[in-house]
């Protein structure tokens, strides 16, 4: 035991480091990238023009008496929890793919609103230059993740509760996928912003990916098998992207040669472990714009994972191939509907558009155009963390 917590201490010192961040990178202009701005950009002056007007609001200003964290701890509900009809005041129990509606998402909600805010200004930032986009930001940084009284504690211990059963799970480690984009966007911003606050905020996510990569409930996620893994690896790359952590960054990208990548895609590209769920079409779009997202963070000039291929032919490509005739015809969808939000899938993907340019797909490229860029169903918005492609194209 001694052994083991000594092993722990080296760890967190070694990932809460500091370190140097890489300058904020400039926009490669592809001609992909040029005309996803030139479609994008009324719709990014109008969301950031919402924004300016926007005070911070952190999980701070809402609590829910069956959380057993505190005021400054993120807490959710597990969406697919619903209570016993055999016995109405017992544990929840558990219908795959259901939302049920009465659950406490308020911080989820409130992590959202922020993503929504920080993506919207770093987007208009940088299209337009203005630096007042930048100080409507830092208020909400400073909210969240530097003012003692509104900040949020850099954990999720607390999230994706279930009623009777547990305080918190490791699957709601999920949630926080919605920080990525305020993570990018102060990349993108950082030559703007104040060395403080950008010295805290820097701090709290070293302080995240450490809670990530070294508690009990980060082991346990990144030990999934299926999406949330998936979406572990994408929270920790942005993170240490954020931070400048190049050793955390190498590791992610080990992770996705040797275990994601070949453990979850079959050889025709689908993802079995998602097509098995009650909801196979909107959870193999998930998966796909996480690992797509993953190789957006991650590709180096010398290490490029969108030309990675394992020794039995996976590959993100390939991933794409087989998704995209659903995309692009959606009644061509082999596998059962989804048991809810069938309708509402799919919207402007970030695969396609990362794919796109990586791969100078005109035709994904157009499909991409032709979708929702701004859906309004909250169950889409859960799992689209990336809606402010830009911000992530160099």
């Amino acid at each position: 035991m001694k052994k083991l917590c000594s092993l722990l201490l080296i760890a967190t010192a070694w990932i809460s480091l500091p370190s140097f961040s890489p300058k904020t990178p400039q926009p490669k202009n592809s001609p992909i990238q040029k005309a996803a701005e030139k479609l994008l950009k009324k719709q990014i002056l109008a969301e950031a023009d919402w924004a300016m007007k926007q005070e911070p609001i952190t999980v701070t200003a809402f609590s829910c008496a069956r959380s057993a964290g505190g005021k400054h701890d993120f807490f959710s509900e597990a969406d697919y929890f619903w209570p016993d009809p055999k016995n109405p005041d017992g544990p929840y129990i558990n219908r795959d793919g259901l939302t049920n509606p009465d659950n406490f998402v308020e911080h989820r909600k409130a992590m959202i609103r922020l993503s929504k805010i920080i993506g919207a200004l770093a987007s208009a930032y940088k299209i337009t230059g203005d630096e007042k986009y930048v100080q409507q930001a830092v208020i909400h940084l400073k909210a969240w993740f530097i003012n003692p009284e509104t900040l949020m504690n850099p954990n999720l211990l607390f999230a994706q509760a279930v009623k009777g059963k547990f305080t918190g799970r490791n699957y709601g480690i999920i949630d926080s996928i919605h920080l990525m984009e305020v993570a990018q966007g102060v990349i993108v911003m950082e030559s703007a912003i104040d060395a403080e606050t950008t010295a805290g905020v820097k701090k709290w996510f070293a302080d995240y990916t450490n809670w990530l990569m070294t508690s009990k409930p980060g082991v346990e996620e990144k030990m999934t098998k299926n999406n949330h893994s998936t979406c572990w690896a994408m929270q920790v790359a942005s993170f240490a992207k954020l931070c400048g952590n190049q050793a955390v960054l190498d590791s992610m990208r080990v992770m996705y040669k040797t275990v994601l990548l070949p453990n979850q895609m079959g050889t025709d590209g689908s993802f079995q472990l998602e097509t098995a769920r009650t909801k196979p079409y909107g959870y193999s779009i998930f998966n796909l714009d996480a690992m797509a997202t993953l190789c957006q963070i991650l590709s180096t000039p010398k290490d490029n994972l969108w030309d990675f291929e394992t020794a039995d032919g996976k590959s993100i490509k390939k991933g794409i191939d087989y998704l995209y005739p659903f995309i692009g015809d959606k009644s061509k969808w082999i596998l059962k509907p989804d048991v809810m939000y069938w309708d509402n899938w799919p919207v402007a993907q970030p695969f396609l558009l990362f794919g796109a340019d990586a791969f100078h797909s005109n035709t994904w490229f157009l499909t991409w155009k032709s979708l929702d860029h701004n859906p309004k169903v909250e169950e889409v918005i859960r799992n689209l963390p990336i809606r402010h492609p830009l911000i992530w194209m160099y």
